[in-house]
């Protein structure tokens, strides 16, 4: 999929919620949801946070998760969850993403209630922007291959470079949120709204692109620095920074703050990168 299939939208909590309701726990691919032919990694790796939320009792915040994307999801996905170990204060879970062909997504989870501590660090600054209403929307050019789940959020470039640019910094900061109303306003838990989110804005990588080419994200470990990952008018400021990209793979740190400038989660990324 690219920018040339305009099917109509479908909301990001739509999909999150018609899970919640499925009774044998399947759901669709929408096409507006796609990176080429396979559904858009931030919502599969979201699926498997709210698989585990409907299928485990009484979990408390996510804190970690790692996902592997095994293969491309294209048509209808199962999901399953499993308790690993219920501790005191931490849910060590997995939750798995299948089809007819077999596993697409692993995760692993970790949930956990706030415990007492004297450490209290914090070697996150945001950095300084202007807010998100300063910077124009930035729309990928038409015919530039850009991925079909684009669509669904409103992203502003608030860094100096934008992808296909042949910058010599990989350094990709952008505020974003969903486009849809509805997925700002939405009951759904925002610990998946935000690893929904924070797999949006493209790789740093394609900074360096002089002309479009496929991407495609391996392996995603992230850290949920809050119990309630929230912000004011659905806006995320978010940095993707390429550490190290050779062979066709790159190592990319990704920092997500709210509208505060708060820290709220830190991911590593391996990504494919197809130039």
């Amino acid at each position: 999929m690219n920018d040339q299939d305009r099917s109509e939208p479908v909301p990001f909590s739509s999909i999150i919620q018609a899970l919640s309701r499925s009774a044998d726990r399947t759901v669709s691919v929408p096409d507006s949801w796609r990176q080429g032919r396979a559904m858009f990694g931030g919502l599969a790796a979201a699926l498997c946070v709210q698989g585990a939320i409907d299928q485990i009792p009484d979990l408390p915040p996510l804190r970690s998760a790692q996902f592997l994307f095994v293969g491309p999801a294209t048509q209808s996905v199962r999901m399953s969850a499993s308790l690993l170990r219920r501790g005191k204060s931490a849910v060590i879970a997995s939750a798995e993403m299948s089809d007819a062909t077999g596993t697409l997504v692993q995760s692993q989870l970790c949930f956990g209630n706030a415990r007492p501590s004297a450490i209290d660090y914090n070697d996150l600054k945001a950095p300084d922007v202007e807010p998100a209403e300063s910077y124009p929307r930035f729309e990928p050019p038409v015919r530039s291959g850009a991925p079909a789940f684009l669509r669904n959020f409103e992203l502003r470039v608030a860094g100096t470079d934008v992808p296909f640019s042949g910058a010599k910094e990989p350094d990709f900061l952008t505020w974003m949120r969903f486009r849809a109303e509805a997925d700002r306003t939405a009951n759904v838990a925002p610990a998946v709204a935000l690893v929904g989110i924070g797999d949006a804005p493209p790789s740093g990588g394609v900074l360096l692109f002089k002309a479009p080419a496929p991407i495609s994200t391996i392996a995603w470990s992230l850290d949920v620095l809050t119990e309630r990952p929230l912000t004011k008018d659905g806006l995320w400021l978010i940095r993707r920074r390429l550490d190290f990209a050779k062979d066709g793979y790159s190592t990319e740190t990704i920092t997500v703050w709210n509208s505060d400038r708060a820290p709220i989660m830190v991911a590593r990324q391996n990504v494919a990168l197809f130039a």
